[in-house]
């Protein structure tokens, strides 16, 4: 991030205060700190008022960084709508905070073990722009290619900064989705990663997990049937998007400039 002529700021909840931009010393405490709350628009208050420590979900994650003026916030996936949605209601708060919320969220797609065209059809009724970078298109977090054609396609970091500063213009609520596709050498391709997701489903099912636990089990168990291939690409999607949002930020800081 720095490279590309950006400032890092990781965001956390560290004893009842928001933290934007955490030293070495204070991401190994939050890295090893017990009873951490996982944090969302509904429970950001409580977490503070209560001076808990809490990990933020892109939904707090989102609303802690507008209230410090940044615009462009990277990420490993976003939140969307769990399959068998119709049964459970079960659908992240990461989808009504892009709708309402100003900030650019580059996000290796939506988390693959999620309902992919019901979190596409529900971010385009809530009027969120879905930006594949560099594909048409839409990426599922382990794997470059879901299946899905992305709404919108994008090439470069000036497009998309261009887009972000023209919805401000135009007076429209909440941020933007940029896709950006896992780099290739370290990419789970579909066919391969799909087997892994059904069977921890099918567990999670079984033993009855629900809620915010849902998504912590079944990346523990990909984790697990992957042999560890799913937190190395995971590593490396996230470092990718932090590269593409440090691009997206500087050329956003040479728009106001101008």
């Amino acid at each position: 991030m720095r490279a590309a002529g950006a400032v890092p700021a990781t965001i956390a909840i560290m004893n009842g205060q928001i933290h934007v931009g955490l030293d070495n010393a204070t991401l190994e405490a939050l890295g090893q700190a017990k009873d951490v709350m996982k944090v969302s628009r509904a429970d950001l208050a409580a977490c503070l008022s209560l001076g808990r420590t809490g990990a933020t979900t892109v939904a707090a994650t989102m609303i802690c960084a507008h209230l410090a003026g940044i615009k462009v916030f990277a990420t490993g996936g976003i939140g969307g709508v769990h399959r068998g949605a119709e049964l459970s209601f079960d659908i992240s708060a990461d989808l009504p905070e892009l709708a309402a919320t100003p900030v650019t969220v580059i996000a290796a797609g939506a988390k693959a073990i999620l309902d992919l065209p019901k979190t596409l059809e529900d971010l385009e009724t809530r009027g969120v722009p879905v930006i594949a970078f560099g594909q048409d298109a839409f990426p599922a977090f382990w794997s470059r290619d879901s299946g899905l054609k992305a709404p919108l396609r994008m090439d470069s970091a000036a497009q998309i900064a261009a887009a972000h500063r023209m919805r401000g213009i135009l007076g429209l609520p909440g941020g933007q989705l940029v896709a950006n596709p896992i780099p290739v050498a370290h990419e789970i391709p579909r066919e391969e990663i799909t087997p892994a997701i059904e069977t921890a489903l099918a567990e999670a099912e079984a033993q009855g997990i629900a809620a915010k636990e849902v998504t912590p089990f079944l990346l523990d168990r990909i984790f697990a049937l992957t042999e560890g291939r799913s937190l190395v690409a995971n590593t490396e999607l996230v470092l990718n998007n932090a590269r593409l949002g440090a691009e997206i930020a500087a050329e956003l800081a040479r728009l106001d400039a101008v």
